[in-house]
């Protein structure tokens, strides 16, 4: 089921939204373990996005994965989503990102990018980006939220964007383009530090639960690893 956006002469049209979830990375400052494999009251962080992201209504989701890929395979085999392999996941999140945008529906109005290693996502935070992006100025095509100052995640842009990215060089993504067209961007404000919080480091594990209880715990056949 899609979202709804108020078109011209009070009538409703329907805004399809893809998703590209970023899940290739190789974990490196967490001793070489997928972030996406966290697990916070016993569910792992990607099924987690997975269910947000369902719940926000999204009309196709794409997972873009490199680093562990069978693993997280497994933990994401019964959701109606389409994976990719990026065979050169150590070329950058850029890469992994125009792998996804390619991968979604030429068809859709707008992209979401969401990143696998956000904890505390929920469907209501993915359905409040929308509505700011809906509500957002004429002229501009991105919506990042921003929190006291400084850019969250997911991040929201139109079609045309994706259109451009693609169009562009190999290393040009969202945020080098966003950089190139400043004018275009729509930093929405917001208090809601669940847009800024993401986990790199054991260090934001321990910060995470010190700030809001919450405790992220590795599988067990995973804490072992150093």
């Amino acid at each position: 089921m899609g979202c709804i956006l108020k078109g011209g002469g009070g009538l409703y049209s329907r805004l399809a939204v893809g998703a590209v979830l970023l899940a290739a990375g190789s974990g490196s400052r967490m001793g070489q373990r997928p972030k996406s494999l966290l697990e916070l009251g016993g569910v792992p962080l990607i099924r987690r996005q997975l269910i947000a992201l369902s719940g926000a209504g999204m009309d196709e989701v794409v997972v873009v994965l490199g680093h562990y890929a069978e693993r997280i395979e497994e933990a994401v085999k019964e959701f109606p989503v389409t994976l990719v392999h990026n065979p050169d996941p150590d070329a950058g999140q850029v890469s992994s990102l125009r792998l996804g945008l390619q991968a979604l529906s030429p068809k859709l109005d707008a992209m979401l990018v969401a990143l696998a290693d956000q904890p505390l996502i929920n469907s209501q935070d993915i359905n409040d980006l929308i509505g700011a992006y809906k509500k957002r100025p004429d002229y501009t095509q991105v919506v990042q939220p921003t929190v006291d100052g400084l850019p969250g995640n997911p991040v929201m842009f139109s079609a045309e964007v994706r259109e451009q990215i693609l169009a562009g060089t190999a290393n040009l993504g969202c945020r080098q383009w966003q950089s190139a067209h400043p004018e275009q961007v729509h930093a929405w404000v917001s208090a809601n530090l669940r847009y800024r919080t993401d986990v790199d480091t054991p260090e934001d594990i321990q910060a995470l639960a010190e700030r809001t209880g919450h405790q992220l715990k590795w599988p067990v056949d995973l804490q072992a690893t150093v």
